[in-house]
């Protein structure tokens, strides 16, 4: 595509979204350009050996068994940071990853690729709090603005309460027996538990019984396979076609929508092109302020740069690259451009139970947490955050529960008595094995604070160390008083819910930073407008999780991410076309 109407920057959870939208209803030609690779499809047989090809428009190119090959169930394989297939770098795995500068104890966790980081997601697609957007000054719309774009996304990702399997039930008896009574709608102002909204297809009824069939689609196996390995890749069910696969990730669900419109000639055109790290934004002087008219990018395997023009550019690269792109190419900065970052300040409360405490509960003595989704019940807190009931595989299991800590060794961290949880910090040694040996009755919830934007939290460009693609981006988060209470308040709450479901053993582990779930380093009310479009640049537009005014309350961000982005795709066709 020569002359796009539209470029984006960035194939992750919420440019496809925007393609889709504008190309699907407002007849608009897109360019997609992603800086990662792309799995799944038949031009990149094998994305991180050759370059293979350049650019795809036809969904026909897409390959549920290709991508079957290309993501393994094994845990390392998909989530080291190094030199898994998800990471953050060029495609090119002779190459290193790209370097970010977190000079804390913090880990960031990001992946270049066409889906980015949903790719390794749980699906977890809850709204945001309403009161995160009507109660909040600087908001400038309003939630009942977002619904439709909600509801939108929703139907495109199949989101639907997800099903309930031994840990949830007794998730669900330790939440009740601490008073909470069950929430019954999408749109959540009270406190409560709640079944998890997940982008993931339900399972087929006969996994109701002891199925003992194929899990292919080949052999007539839909929807999910309750296999639980939804966060490190092997999408379900095997063999299945591209968006046929049960988890809803945006390289399954938002590119093939996107894709469809080649083959409508009354609509627009997409095309995606991976391995396009975008190094500038183009400009002009306007009427008053500058005016975006394009980008220039690199191509990550041959280092050639190319120029493209267009008349509206939207960048959706993320929280951390969205103002490192916008710092290098030069652009105005009135002191928020990648500032007011939050990260919903996580914690992981772990539970241990004996096998009789499990038995009661659902008659089974153990209550496997790799079996069903990695989380498939919540428990909300307007005002405050929420939690999830989380079940992994054992390797991401020993790390998040015991091995990820700043408290220091548990065996030299002294618990005030008047805490809730029996134990807290690394847990190392004879100890970790004999926890492990625990690990088929044991489960963590996962602390979502909702931590509001400060202006000393975020992205700037670091001035020491640069790559191919200019100075890097240097991340700081340091949790306000604020923020640490109420994750000791979710965190009390947690621990009282395993200790009334049965469990003998509590333990939290006090996670440093987790960047993971980033939003509003791009804040609308702050550096774009109602529209998302930049205050100080015209036709320059954001239109990923950084354009969120905050972290919509503390439930997860995508669904927000997702269904602003589409907002924005209607403001664009509307402003300019």
């Amino acid at each position: 595509m020569n002359d796009p109407d539209v470029v984006i920057i960035g194939a992750g959870a919420d440019g496809p979204a925007t393609a889709s939208r504008l190309a699907r209803e407002h007849g608009l030609d897109v360019l997609v350009l992603e800086g990662g690779a792309w799995h799944g499809n038949e031009k990149w047989p094998k994305p991180h050996v050759d370059a293979g090809g350049t650019v795809s428009t036809d969904p026909d190119d897409l390959d549920g068994k290709l991508l079957d090959e290309q993501f393994t169930v094994l845990e390392a394989g998909a989530n080291d940071p190094t030199f898994g297939y998800l990471r953050v770098g060029p495609a090119d795995h002779s190459r290193a990853p790209w370097f970010r500068n977190v000079p804390q104890n913090a880990f960031l966790w990001q992946v270049s690729a066409v889906g980015g980081t949903s790719t390794h997601y749980f699906g977890n697609h809850p709204r945001g709090y309403p009161y995160a957007f009507d109660e909040q000054p600087h908001w400038p719309i309003d939630y009942e603005d977002l619904v439709p774009y909600y509801q939108l996304n929703e139907a495109v990702t199949s989101t639907q309460q997800a099903p309930m399997t031994n840990k949830e039930e007794v998730f669900i008896e330790g939440a009740e027996g601490a008073g909470y009574d069950r929430l019954d709608t999408l749109n959540v102002t009270e406190t409560g538990w709640r079944p998890q909204p997940n982008a993931v297809e339900d399972p087929p009824d006969e996994l109701n019984s002891n199925f003992d069939g194929s899990f292919s689609w080949d052999d007539g196996f839909r929807g999910d396979a309750l296999a639980a390995d939804h966060f490190q890749g092997g999408p379900t069910p095997e063999g299945a076609p591209v968006r046929e696969k049960a988890r809803k990730s945006s390289n399954t669900s938002w590119v093939p929508r996107a894709l469809d419109t080649n083959e409508n000639e009354s609509v627009g055109n997409v095309a995606i092109r991976p391995n396009a790290y975008v190094t500038d934004i183009k400009t002009d002087e306007g009427a008053g302020n500058l005016e975006a008219t394009g980008v220039e990018f690199r191509d990550t395997w041959s280092g050639s740069t190319v120029t493209v023009e267009a008349d509206v550019t939207v960048l959706a690269a993320g929280c951390i690259e969205s103002p490192r792109l916008w710092l290098n190419s030069g652009l105005p900065d009135d002191g928020w451009v990648g500032k007011g970052l939050t990260t919903h300040w996580f914690d992981w409360i772990v539970g241990v139970y004996p096998d009789d405490a499990v038995e009661d509960i659902n008659g089974e003595p153990n209550m496997d947490p790799f079996v069903g989704h990695n989380s498939a019940v919540r428990f909300d807190k307007p005002g405050v955050g929420g939690m999830e009931d989380i079940g992994m595989s054992p390797g991401l299991v020993s790390f998040a529960n015991y091995l990820f800590s700043q408290a220091g060794y548990s065996f030299d961290v002294e618990v005030d008595p008047d805490e809730p949880w029996d134990s807290r910090g690394y847990v190392v040694g004879e100890e970790l094995k004999r926890r492990m040996a625990d690990y088929r009755n044991t489960k963590a919830l996962l602390i979502l604070t909702d931590d509001l934007p400060r202006q000393d939290n975020g992205v700037s460009l670091d001035d020491t160390f640069a790559d191919e693609h200019g100075a890097v981006p240097e991340i700081r988060w340091e949790p306000h008083p604020d923020d640490d209470a109420k994750r000791d308040e979710l965190s009390r709450i947690a621990a009282r819910i395993h200790k009334e479901a049965g469990a003998e053993h509590v333990h939290r582990c006090d996670w440093p930073p987790l960047f993971l779930h980033m939003q509003s380093s791009m804040r609308m009310g702050k550096v774009v407008d109602e529209n998302a479009e930049a205050y100080n640049v015209d036709r320059l537009f954001v239109g990923d999780h950084s354009a969120l005014a905050n972290g919509v309350g503390g439930p997860n961000p995508t669904n927000s991410g997702q269904a602003l982005s589409l907002r924005t795709a209607d403001r664009i066709g509307e402003l300019y076309f």
